[in-house]
């Protein structure tokens, strides 16, 4: 399989190198933004003459080393190409500024994206896309595959409500949609209204031999953390699920090396958790009782007891429907211990992370009235299948934007 950075070379593509080459080129890129060789889209154009005046970095910065949610400085040294950080510490630092799309007139797209709504690098390339289409940039996309596949008939977690869109969502969309990092960049963009190809507010070099059907197994190179706590594809694949643990007091397992597979917490019995998940069902994926100590982070240095998952069949797993599930199985155990998070999460003050995380208020209500865990799976995790339609039309629509 090859991704849209290791066809730059090709003959096809004579048209884009010369305008990579001739144009003041802006990079929006992280490290995880390799070819097939191992090597970073900056040095890729370093080889083809192409030289960004700026580049931008999303969530985690350049070197994806900060953790979430924390701020990111940009880095202006002398001599140096400037990087600026689109995740600091306002909701306004999340675009382009004026100024800085002022230096150039073209902006290249290479991120990694992981097939989840919550992944802020999606959304950064949508906010960076978007102000340059308002100042008349062309912006190009590399594209990547989805690490945890892009067939339809795993899609799940409704779109998020009215009065529910945020930064870990900013458009709707299921929680886990199958669309590669092109794929979502291109609808959104042409329900901006916009149009796309050479001529248009955004262009895709796309991936040749992409088996949408698999995940990362079958792609025939490594798969390259994007960020700190994504250190595997099977994280990936866990993680529409376990990011959800995010919304309540208990460890998604940051801190430890196996984040968004362990959870647990010092208030929970982990023997008793897993065999109350295994119970409730849960196909392809294998639960075990554990104990873990996270290093930072939710109840950093103390002893969690709770489960690890380890999916077996990722073409039965169901990662939304088997982390809600653990979350009320969880609340039910330790109904005056559990909690929901209060604090800010991703920018936003008034609602609480879980919503922002299912999309609306009727999870978080219904396990506060005690809800089993089917009547939670019910309200988040089935998607309308007319959505599978607009995967279909997202790969056609690529077919047309093509750079």
């Amino acid at each position: 399989m090859l991704c849209g950075v290791d066809q730059l070379f090709t003959s096809q593509l004579s048209g884009l190198r010369r305008r990579l080459r001739g144009s003041r080129l802006g990079v929006l890129t992280h490290a995880a933004a390799v070819d097939r060789r191992g090597r970073h889209v900056l040095s890729v154009l370093e080889e083809l003459g192409a030289s960004p005046r700026l580049v931008f970095a999303p969530e985690h910065g350049l070197e994806a080393m900060a953790q979430a949610e924390e701020a990111v400085s940009s880095e202006a040294d002398a001599g140096k190409t400037p990087i600026i950080s689109l995740y600091g510490k306002t909701k306004e630092a999340l675009a382009p500024a004026a100024d800085q799309l002022a230096e150039i007139d073209l902006l290249l797209i290479d991120l990694a994206d992981v097939g989840s709504r919550y992944y802020t690098y999606a959304w950064t390339a949508l906010l960076a896309a978007r102000a340059a289409s308002a100042a008349s940039i062309h912006t190009v996309v590399l594209d990547r595959p989805n690490p945890i596949s892009g067939d339809p008939k795993t899609i799940e977690g409704a779109p998020q409500q009215e009065g529910f869109l945020s930064f870990v969502g900013l458009e709707p969309l299921p929680i886990r949609h199958a669309l590669s990092i092109a794929e979502l960049l291109a609808m959104f963009i042409e329900k901006d209204g916009k149009s796309l190809g050479v001529d248009g507010a955004l262009s895709v070099v796309p991936m040749l031999g992409w088996e949408r059907q698999r995940g990362a197994e079958a792609w025939g190179r490594p798969f390259v953390m994007p960020s700190p706590n994504m250190p595997t594809a099977e994280t990936a694949l866990v993680y529409p699920g376990g990011c959800l643990i995010e919304g309540t007091n208990l460890s998604e397992g940051r801190g430890t090396t196996a984040p968004f597979q362990l959870v647990g917490a010092p208030f929970l019995d982990g023997e008793a958790l897993a065999e109350a998940l295994i119970a409730s069902g849960c196909p392809g994926v294998q639960v075990r009782p554990v104990a873990f100590r996270p290093s930072f982070e939710k109840h950093a240095g103390q002893t969690c007891r709770g489960v690890m998952l380890h999916v077996t069949s990722p073409q039965l797993f169901r990662p939304v429907a088997t982390y809600l599930r653990l979350i009320a199985l969880a609340r039910a155990q330790a109904p005056e211990a559990f909690a929901f998070r209060s604090t800010p999460y991703e920018f936003e003050t008034n609602v609480p992370a879980f919503d922002l995380l299912t999309g609306s208020g009727a999870a978080r209500a219904a396990l506060e009235a005690g809800a089993t865990p089917e009547d939670v799976v019910s309200l988040v995790a089935p998607v309308d299948a007319s959505f599978a339609e607009a995967v279909f039309a997202a790969e056609a629509r690529l077919a047309h934007a093509q750079a």
